[in-house]
């Protein structure tokens, strides 16, 4: 079995890659840094894994290398959709319209990249299971939120309209949509600012890429005949928010 996992170099990506290899399966390494696919690589043992450097936001890149594979690594089973990123917390207004390309290039349209060049050997096939990584704010909207939820909502219909598109066939489709996870996700958001990243996370427990991983594993290894749609997942101690209260004063 060979599983495809984009963003591989941390995070949900890098332990998808662990919990994978670590039960026999054959792994490609996709990701923008080298030195950290190399040393990922290393540590799952070379003979059993492809670390790629690539950008998904590359179409042409990724339909050349993905076409030219090598044989050993052609026949890809699973699909892990999990290169993304959030940019920012500023209101819309004031946002850097560039944080916003970002996100949808890679977020939307590097996903699809890598889904329509996969997708055409699972269906030659006719086995195989493609993940999506979604998320909660794909759901639920939260102050700065705008388009990183945007894409997130993209990435949950995008997953519904395969699951129909995928009928009649063996290729399963799985949309996960965690909450808050202690990975890379906020030093990214807040431009490498470890400050404002850690405190995200103060005094609570998020999810790890870990538990992001096993829950992937689950939702692979099911009976034949069962799809699991989507899954959400937050820490215990995350809730929501739906209604945000504007407290400056009434309206006159």
């Amino acid at each position: 079995m060979v599983v495809l996992i984009t963003g591989a170099s941390s995070g949900i990506g890098k332990a998808c890659a662990k919990i994978f290899s670590k039960k026999g399966y054959k792994t490609i390494l996709i990701g923008r840094r080298k030195n950290l696919l190399l040393k990922l690589s290393k540590e799952l043992g070379e003979k059993n894994n492809l670390p790629i450097k690539l950008d998904v936001r590359n179409k042409k890149q990724v339909f050349k290398i993905i076409s030219k594979l090598p044989n050993s690594f052609k026949k890809i089973s699973i699909l892990i959709n999990n290169a993304g990123l959030a940019w920012g917390l500023e209101p819309s207004h004031k946002v850097d319209i560039k944080k916003w390309e970002t996100m949808i290039d890679t977020n939307c349209k590097g996903l699809i990249y890598v889904t329509r060049a996969v997708l055409p050997g699972l269906i030659k096939r006719n086995k195989g299971h493609i993940i999506n990584l979604g998320s909660v704010a794909g759901t639920y909207p939260y102050a700065g939120g705008n388009v990183y939820g945007g894409t997130k909502a993209f990435v949950k219909q995008f997953s519904l309209g395969l699951k129909s598109d995928l009928l009649g066939t063996k290729v399963k489709i799985t949309n996960i949509e965690p909450g808050m996870a202690d990975t890379e996700f906020s030093l990214v958001r807040f431009s490498g600012n470890k400050k404002k990243a850690k405190n995200v996370y103060k005094n609570m427990s998020p999810l790890t890429g870990k538990d992001i991983a096993e829950t992937i594993f689950w939702s692979i290894n099911r009976p034949v005949h069962v799809n699991i749609n989507r899954i959400e997942l937050m820490p215990l101690q995350q809730g929501f928010n739906f209604f945000a209260i504007d407290r400056s004063g009434k309206i006159k």
